[in-house]
């Protein structure tokens, strides 16, 4: 008989086979798989006795923390549906897609109530709020998630009928446009990516995870099934610093990581590491702009850890392809294995031209990336226009370049899509540009990713004034500051006389890039 794929069985198999084991550490709470479970299920109940169930909507929006963990398994386990937001965003990001998703309740860290409450007049759709903080205490309108969930049931909530192809999350994305997509990922999606996680990331039951990715990043919740299930450990970080990390691995065992480039920059750069008795050999899987390859031989050669590139998408659950010695790649290859990689197990790609034809591999030829999968999400929430134009013929296409080699690695040469990804951060360039355009001294602009050794890349506004008009670059910068989260801001301003474009009028933007990456890749 058949047995739906679905979430849930991750924490439910743990805490069956190791509910004596560590399953979370967070600062001085640490949580085994049966009290993980038991926390859960009263997340849960408390979720079903506010009126919540099957369908609903419920964000959670906070840094890495326990109730951050809970609350994957505790609205997967009624059938509601997860919308996990980046605290990182200014409110009016969060004001349009609470509303945009239909948010009914809020599960919010107590370091964003006060921001939250700012834009509550704006959310009708919201009928409850939940503090996630250790304390009784909660601001005014808030519940306080301990005491709140105490009252509940520990014990598995009523069984509800779940379908692998119902919704499990709604992870908004940056993508091409100035307002965000959100991206609905199913059951399946998200076991069968799990399933890939465990095979080619090597996740075991002796695994200690350092959660240095935001939960709510792509990169990040596609971890939290495969640990999960296999019975690893999660390590939580609040705040990154490489003191921090190292302290963590020594005295946690950490065994796995993943991270943005600039993590791995901090940890590589951090001038007090021999201080550090480590016990462990991490494995430091590297997601969004791939690193320098000399970071890639420092890691391993200097610290005598090991280097895992991935490459996916939020639409992906994430996990599209994986660059790490095997029969094809000598260990020592440090180039090859910053590339995209091989596909993962049930993962097919290929790469098309503009004719919908496969390039062949010869290490030049630039097509697509497209990928057929269990793994490709069912649609963009209440967008279906934007969903026919990312699911084509059978496969999904990724909107970024890349080049095969002979043995099947993808490599990334450039991005269809114009996103610039500074730090493993999506930055929708045509959102910054919105907002230059608001600057009344701006005639015209264009914004680019140029290269960083820490970032990856960073976004560079190229503008064009007024007749008349002056301004400097960091009033350019603070203008956009005031209107964008600041990870989405322009590290450099360059004012010009024109903008390239065709005779047809259309900008051309690969004209502006190639004065920065001349004699580089760009990789992202």
């Amino acid at each position: 008989m058949q047995v739906p794929l679905l979430v849930t069985d991750f924490l439910r198999r743990s805490a069956d086979l190791y509910p004596g084991k560590t399953a979370v550490v967070d600062g001085n709470n640490r949580f085994t798989y049966a009290q993980f479970q038991r926390r859960a299920n009263r997340l849960s109940n408390a979720l079903l006795d506010l009126g919540l169930c099957k369908g609903d909507r419920i964000c959670y929006l906070g840094p890495n923390s326990h109730h951050f963990l809970e609350s994957f398994y505790g609205t997967a386990q009624i059938g509601a549906v997860l919308v996990p937001l980046n605290y990182r965003l200014v409110p009016s990001d969060h004001e349009y897609m609470l509303n945009h998703a239909g948010v009914k309740a809020v599960l919010v860290d107590w370091e964003y109530t006060a921001m939250v409450d700012t834009i509550r007049p704006s959310l009708p759709g919201v009928e409850h709020w939940i503090a996630a903080q250790e304390g009784d205490a909660a601001p005014e309108g808030w519940l306080a998630w301990e005491p709140w969930i105490a009252t509940a049931s520990d014990s598995t909530p009523p069984p509800v009928d779940l379908d692998e192809n119902d919704l499990v999350s709604i992870n908004y994305t940056s993508g091409t446009t100035a307002r965000p997509k959100g991206v609905m990922l199913t059951h399946r999606n998200c076991y069968v990516n799990a399933y890939g996680m465990i095979a080619h990331l090597r996740f075991c039951h002796d695994d200690v995870e350092l959660w240095t990715l935001p939960m709510f990043h792509c990169n990040g919740w596609g971890g939290v099934y495969a640990l999960t299930g296999m019975g690893g450990t999660h390590v939580v970080l609040r705040a990154i610093d490489a003191a921090s990390i190292y302290d963590l691995i020594e005295h946690e065992g950490v065994t796995l990581a993943c991270m943005a480039p600039t993590v791995l920059s901090a940890i590589l750069q951090y001038e007090h590491r021999d201080r550090h008795q480590l016990r462990t050999r991490p494995r430091f899987i590297v997601a969004g702009a791939p690193p320098p390859v000399a970071f890639i031989e420092r890691l391993e050669e200097e610290l005598g850890w090991e280097f895992l590139q991935i490459y996916g998408l939020t639409e992906t659950a994430p996990l599209l392809t994986v660059a790490a010695p095997d029969y094809a790649t000598d260990k020592n290859d440090y180039a090859r294995r910053s590339r995209a990689g091989v596909a993962a197990l049930g993962v097919e790609i290929v790469l098309l031209d503009d004719d919908d034809n496969q390039v062949p591999r010869d290490n030049e030829t630039v097509g697509e990336i497209c990928a057929r999968s269990n793994v490709v999400f069912k649609g963009y929430w209440e967008q279906p226009e934007e969903t026919a134009k990312a699911i084509r013929n059978g496969y999904f296409h990724t909107g970024d370049l890349g080049v095969w080699d002979s043995v099947g690695n993808v490599h990334i040469v450039d991005r269809k899509k114009d996103v610039i990804i500074s730090g493993g951060e999506n930055i929708s360039s045509p959102e910054i540009e919105d907002a230059l355009y608001r600057h009344p001294a701006v005639l015209e602009c264009a914004v680019i990713g140029v290269p960083h050794e820490k970032w990856g890349e960073t976004p560079l506004a190229l503008v064009v004034l007024r007749n008349g008009e002056s301004v400097t670059e960091q009033q350019l910068i603070d203008f956009c500051r005031d209107n964008l989260a600041h990870f989405k801001c322009p590290t450099r301003v360059e004012i010009i006389d024109e903008l390239p474009r065709t005779a047809t009028g259309k900008l051309q933007k690969f004209r502006l890039r190639e004065r920065y990456w001349s004699g580089q890749r760009r990789v992202n």
